[in-house]
């Protein structure tokens, strides 16, 4: 009976052994995979067995693989990570914008409106000069154009983010649907007793990549199901996933779930950023623009109506500008066909410019909220400037905590080469150790046959 227990001893240590040198090897083959946590093996005791009034050890056995995670660190990462990329993706969106104002140059708008206020200075000179006229008309069209490619610019950027949001939208579905796959084979597997470590690495990663996306919230279960609500609406278990659906209504672009038709409330992450500067920041940037290019058209149409035409017949209560739509400005039809119908006499005859210098004068007036239309325009570029800065420095910001946290997390749940190689070693000796304790408990077992 001695004999046979070194033999069972043995060989429960070397399927020990051999297992600790599979977990070993697997850590050493993905020390590059940045998505991989370490494993640890864990040995106990066999259950010792009473003999003769004496307890008997019975060996060594692995009860359990563990991966070696730090919950706290993964929870401030998927945290920072809804900060970063709701920043970083804002920051892009904002510069893009930004570049579409050309400011300042020669083709910006600020130039082109001090541009238009000269040229009326130019001719009060001349009052009666059709060239000086047709470089009014010019100036405005060139006000106009630029003020309209403005528009269509921020309409196409609303168009690129609806479509970008649809995108991202449809990736939060898809890592959804795998979570709640995984999460019913995690419990599958969890229940026969073995230890699903790869399929909770890929549910780690799906749900860091969600957290790139929306604010989500994640609890676990007894089981160690994962479930996520994003934006305040449950999202996923172990049994069921919903879906979502981007929305648009009312210039509001949201997140909906299909079923319920509850709205998420996003407070971070990418969808966040794109929903943010679709119904909040470009409105805001086209109603500021559009309130600067209607007070223009109204200030110069104040003064251009009490004026009076060159001609044989002068005329007045004539508007220089017909109206504004969609960023473009609308210069009368009248005074396109014929310059002589710009109206800047004060008094009918021919010579006068007075309401000219008027109109160069509305360039320096307090026209919008005690600013002139320059001040109000550079107020919308500095707006504009001062929130993409906000986003790029919470972005960089985010960026510093995201760097130290995956330093963090790859220190404690990542691959040391040195330290696997230092395990190979003292598993391989064990290892060794234990056949050498079944040669010696085979070499006794022949020496009592042959006593025989």
């Amino acid at each position: 009976m001695g004999v046979s227990r070194v033999f069972d001893i043995a060989r429960r240590s070397l399927s020990a052994y051999r297992q600790a040198l599979d977990v070993t090897s697997h850590n050493v083959v993905n020390a590059s995979n940045k998505d991989y946590t370490r494993q640890q093996v864990v040995f106990a005791s066999e259950k010792s067995e009473m003999v003769g009034g004496i307890m008997w050890g019975t060996g060594v056995k692995l009860t359990e693989v563990l991966r070696v995670r730090d919950n706290l660190t993964d929870v401030q990462i998927r945290t920072t990570n809804q900060k970063y990329y709701g920043s970083n993706k804002q920051s892009e969106l904002i510069g893009q914008i930004e570049q579409i104002y050309s400011e300042p140059s020669e083709l910006g708008l600020s130039n082109l409106i001090s541009k238009f206020f000269n040229s009326w200075q130019e001719l009060s000179v001349t009052p009666n000069s059709i060239p000086l006229r047709h470089s009014v008309i010019q100036a405005a069209q060139q006000l106009s154009s630029k003020s309209k490619s403005i528009n269509e610019y921020l309409s196409t950027v609303k168009t690129d983010i609806r479509t970008e949001f649809a995108q991202k939208v449809n990736t939060l579905n898809q890592n959804l649907k795998e979570v709640q796959q995984l999460n019913a084979q995690i419990f599958e597997y969890s229940m026969k007793g073995a230890a699903p470590n790869e399929l909770i690495d890929r549910r780690d990663l799906l749900i860091d990549e969600l957290s790139k996306l929306a604010n989500i919230n994640v609890t676990y279960d007894s089981a160690n199901s994962a479930s996520i609500s994003i934006g305040g609406i449950h999202a996923v278990d172990r049994f069921i996933s919903i879906e979502f659906a981007p929305s648009e209504a009312n210039g509001e672009l949201t997140v909906k779930s299909v079923s319920g038709q509850a709205s998420a409330m996003l407070n971070g992450g990418e969808l966040f950023a794109y929903a943010d500067v679709y119904t909040n920041k470009i409105p805001k940037y086209t109603g500021l623009l559009d309130n600067i290019m209607t007070t223009l058209i109204d200030s110069v149409n104040g003064v251009h109506s009490k004026g009076y035409t060159i001609g044989a017949t002068p005329q007045t209560g004539i508007d220089f500008f017909s109206g504004y739509n969609s960023g473009e400005l609308l210069i009368n039809d009248d005074i396109l066909r014929d310059p002589r119908n710009i109206a800047i006499s004060a008094d009918g005859t021919g010579g006068n410019g007075a309401l000219s210098i008027q109109l160069a004068e509305l360039s320096s007036k307090k026209l919008i909220e005690g600013s002139t239309l320059l001040e109000s325009y550079s107020a919308l570029i500095s707006e504009i400037g001062n929130e993409k800065s906000a986003a790029s420095y919470s972005a960089e910001s985010n960026k510093i905590v995201l760097d130290k946290l995956d330093e963090q997390k790859a220190s404690y749940s990542g691959v040391s080469i040195d330290e696997e190689m230092t395990n190979i070693i003292k598993f391989q000796r064990s290892y060794d150790a234990s056949a050498k304790l079944v040669k010696i408990a085979d070499e006794m077992l022949q020496t009592i046959i042959n006593m025989v």
